[in-house]
């Protein structure tokens, strides 16, 4: 049920305007978080959009899995606690995306710090 919600991320992600644009088989090595942006937000339209957007997905629930995974058990500590009940889907991608046009300094960072910067932020784990 916790990663469900990433999922909807990515289809808010695909519906924010002015961030999308075409894309080529060369922006699947993804580096930044400008390449996670692009890949997120293409059109409908472009010709690479479902195996773009399948990327996406598989990056942001994939990355938020592996962190909840490395952290199980007693002596794990987990960095991104989520409220219950969480927030819906389309909600925690407009935070998402606002986040990030709000934080343009990490645009040329690794993508999954970022991703993890507005996770953390928004849903830390009380001590």
């Amino acid at each position: 049920m916790r990663g469900k919600w990433m999922i909807l991320v990515l289809v808010a992600l695909l519906y924010a305007p002015g961030w999308a644009g075409a894309v080529s088989e060369d922006d699947f090595d993804l580096d930044t978080t400008a390449d996670l942006v692009e890949l997120c937000m293409v059109p409908g339209s472009d010709p690479l959009q479902r195996e773009a957007v399948g990327f996406c997905v598989g990056f942001l629930v994939g990355a938020y899995h592996y962190h909840v995974a490395e952290n199980a058990g007693p002596a794990g500590t987990l960095m991104v606690c989520l409220p219950d009940p969480p927030p819906s889907r389309s909600k925690i991608g407009e935070m998402f995306m606002d986040w990030v046009k709000k934080h343009p300094e990490y645009m040329n960072d690794e993508a999954v710090e970022t991703w993890f910067r507005f996770l953390v932020e928004t849903y830390p784990c009380k001590p």
